[in-house]
């Protein structure tokens, strides 16, 4: 029976599940792992990653009923595992304390020359990606989770807005006023930093 349910289709699969048969979501499991991998290793901190995915696998499991068994069921995880990194940094945010002092020195004088060159070529004419990356840390940090997640879906990831809208379980017309909103809060925060420095 287990190389019958190897081969089989993840609906067919959901449906041994849903039936009874806990054992088969293993086989969804494995099938899908690097796909709920790779989502957190780009919305979480490395060391959090397999807590996080395995929390999206557990969010699945009890989902399962839920599932549309007319969709693909990898967009449906997918879209789960999104939603659990959102909430990861939900949880993070209640508790945050990011003070502009935990930029190296190193890092705070990018920030000074970086903030004084015109928005375009703010991102192009970078010399050092370690402080860039640090700086966009450190500002997103300061975001509300959800905007957290727009930005980084839309304008890192470069997902369309309908996609990230998908993956967020949001509206569109919600995720392209939250995605300009965000973008706006950025722009502020790079702003009032340059003019307190």
């Amino acid at each position: 029976m287990a190389q019958d349910l190897s081969q089989a289709a993840d609906i067919d699969i959901v449906r041994r599940v849903l039936e009874g048969d806990v054992n088969a979501f293993a086989y969804l499991l494995e099938r899908h792992q690097d796909v709920v991998l790779r989502i957190a290793a780009r919305h979480a901190p490395a060391d959090r990653v397999e807590e996080i995915a395995q929390d999206a696998f557990v969010r699945a499991y009890q989902s399962l009923a839920g599932f549309k068994q007319t969709g693909s069921f990898q967009a449906w995880l997918s879209s789960i595992a999104v939603r659990t990194c959102h909430d990861f940094w939900r949880k993070q945010y209640r508790s945050r304390e990011v003070p502009v002092g935990d930029l190296s020195e190193k890092s705070a004088v990018w920030l000074d020359q970086i903030l004084v060159k015109a928005a375009d070529d703010l991102w192009r004419e970078q010399h050092d990606r370690e402080s860039a990356r640090e700086v966009l840390d450190w500002a997103l940090a300061r975001l509300s989770a959800s905007d957290r997640m727009v930005v980084e879906l839309v304008y890192l990831e470069g997902l369309s807005v309908k996609e990230a809208a998908e993956q967020l379980g949001w509206t569109v017309a919600n995720t392209k006023v939250r995605a300009f909103r965000s973008r706006q809060k950025l722009r502020a925060m790079l702003t009032k930093l340059r003019g307190e420095r």
